[in-house]
């Protein structure tokens, strides 16, 4: 085996640990919270802190990677931080400790940049689409198992237990990171963080940086947060609770095992692919709220895990179609902080719509959100098409 093909499998194996420690509690996440009689308002920003750390600290962290490059040192700090979370979790097993754990899911998930500026660096230019198809393939493998173990133990063991297989896979992950190579640094360019921070008036890194705030915002209010609760107030049992996640996130590897084919974008191109998926996502969230039937919710749980494996890995790819090499790093961070606005703001919007009206009024909100996703899609591929055609 190659040293890059070694590399890269490590890296995707760490991936996995990595976003397993980060999900291993979710499925439970918000019917614990309101089982210790949490608010819908407390459990919104207790979510949504989540992503105000990402928000604030991805584009710096960015920064930071493309002038130094220690991608190997920021994974590790990651992969450690997700664990510490956890840590949290156990010993304050209330509002208080996942709220400070979630702050640290957060910093941990800030250096997802890294993650994926390292493995995209293995992939020539025109294997970017198969290199994040790989990517997002990880990511969602190491959340199924996440959601397999907890749905499968949750009733048995408990929140606390839970917490720490979280903290084993993200201390091993982090003991893992230190066999990472750093990265050929001899053609670097130094740029100063002015120059850096150009890449980010862009625009087609702006428009899909916003389409993935929605869709992100919408992920974060639905699946991991609401329809979770939806099927715990149907009278679901623990068990019930967790197969919804399990489909949830095996529609999403298997559309990240499809989106990471080269062939599937040349017959079902980004400009066809992103709206279909967005569109879904408004059916999904439309739908949701009015079904009395745990087993409907099983199924229109595909219709995130599309979006998840097809339309994210395709919105990451067209971001950073424009970006330089050396610039990759901040864009993605800038990419990241913007959508890490969406994994904070929607779960706080949502909570409040929910407590003061009710949850068909915060889907219904979700659902007109990718309707905006939608036309600006159409938009975009519009004006393209008219250029390229000029």
């Amino acid at each position: 085996m190659s040293i890059k093909k070694k590399q890269t499998s490590l890296l995707l194996t760490i991936i996995v640990l990595f976003w397993f420690a980060q999900y291993v509690y979710i499925p439970y996440q918000t019917p614990y919270l309101n089982s210790i009689h949490l608010s819908s308002n407390a459990i919104g920003i207790i979510i949504g802190a989540y992503g105000i750390s990402q928000m604030l600290l991805r584009l710096p962290i960015g920064i930071l990677a493309d002038k130094k490059g220690k991608h190997t040192l920021l994974i590790f700090i990651g992969a450690l931080s997700s664990g510490l979370a956890s840590l949290f979790r156990m010993f304050l097993p209330n509002g208080i400790g996942f709220l400070i754990g979630n702050l640290f899911s957060g910093l941990a998930s800030a250096m997802w940049i890294s993650f994926m500026v390292l493995f995209m660096s293995y992939y020539s230019y025109n294997e970017q689409q198969k290199a994040t198809g790989k990517l997002i393939f990880a990511n969602n493998l190491g959340m199924l198992g996440g959601f397999v173990m907890s749905t499968l133990l949750y009733d048995r063991v408990g929140m606390v237990v839970i917490c720490l297989f979280s903290v084993i896979a993200g201390f091993v992950g982090a003991f893992l990171a230190l066999f990472l190579k750093r990265p050929n640094r001899q053609n670097r360019t130094s740029y100063s963080t002015i120059d850096l921070l150009d890449v980010c008036k862009n625009n087609k890194l702006l428009l899909f940086s916003l389409l993935a705030l929605i869709q992100q915002g919408i992920q974060m209010s639905t699946t991991m947060s609401f329809t979770t609760q939806i099927v715990r107030d149907l009278g679901a049992s623990n068990l019930a609770v967790g197969l919804t996640s399990i489909v949830y996130m095996m529609a999403a590897v298997l559309s990240a095992v499809i989106g990471s084919k080269p062939n599937f974008y040349k017959r079902f191109t980004f400009d066809r692919s992103i709206p279909t998926v967005f569109l879904l996502l408004f059916l999904y969230c439309l739908f949701i709220p009015l079904t009395n039937s745990v087993f409907m919710i099983c199924l229109l749980q595909i219709l995130p895990g599309l979006s998840t494996g097809i339309l994210f890995s395709s919105l990451t790819t067209e971001a950073m179609t424009e970006v330089p090499d050396d610039k990759k790093s901040t864009a993605m961070g800038f990419f990241q902080a913007v959508y890490a606005i969406g994994m904070s703001t929607f779960p706080l919007i949502s909570g409040y719509i929910n407590t003061h009206f009710s949850i068909q009024a915060a889907f219904l909100f979700l659902g007109c959100t990718s309707i905006v996703g939608v036309v600006a899609s159409k938009w975009y591929y519009k004006r393209k098409k008219i250029g390229e055609y000029a």
